[in-house]
């Protein structure tokens, strides 16, 4: 997405385990996560802009990451299908040079076709489900299950690019001054 806008980002993993974090929501789940990921690797990034993001699927009152294994994935997408739910990206920004960092939550609403067990046999077995936060992607596989989406689909692919510009700019940034020359 970041490469897409004209930015030419360096991926580091983070390598922060996202087990037994909690917070009072998935929003909020969301910006502790991606705080959590962006401050370990502002540690030992010296003059960068660190962004870390994490995803989490709000479905009837439950926070959803990668479903574990396939027999999840089935379950969700049975669970999930003709009814909606809330894709919410945590959002991070550190600018390790002077010091100072933001955070925000983005959230996007989403839709899920009526669609057949066939089709999420299929989908769960191409493996991408077990891969992405919901067990579902709005650019790849499971595209066609999604009936639509209120708000940012850039925030459900990964990154809500809005919202990063506007966090530059409140850190006293342009994204155009810092697209790749």
């Amino acid at each position: 997405m970041l490469r897409g806008a004209g930015l030419d980002p360096e991926v580091i993993i983070s390598g922060v385990h996202e087990e037994g974090i909690d917070a009072p929501n998935t929003a909020e789940l969301t910006v502790k996560l991606a705080q959590l990921k962006a401050v370990a690797v502002a540690t030992n990034t010296p003059n960068a802009l660190v962004i870390g993001c994490d995803s989490l699927l709000e479905f009837e009152g439950e926070a959803l990451g990668k479903p574990f294994d396939e027999v999840e994935a089935v379950e969700r997408w049975q669970r999930m299908r003709g009814h909606h739910g809330v894709l919410h990206t945590g959002h991070c920004i550190i600018d390790t040079q002077r010091d100072v960092w933001l955070a925000r939550s983005a959230a996007t609403q989403v839709r899920f076709a009526n669609i057949s067990d066939d089709e999420i046999a299929a989908y769960v077995a191409s493996g991408e489900a077990t891969k992405v936060a919901g067990a579902f992607t709005l650019d790849g596989l499971s595209g066609p299950f999604i009936s639509g989406i209120t708000g940012d689909p850039s925030n459900v692919i990964g990154i809500s690019l809005p919202l990063v510009r506007m966090m530059l700019n409140e850190l006293g940034y342009e994204i155009t001054d810092l697209w790749r020359q």
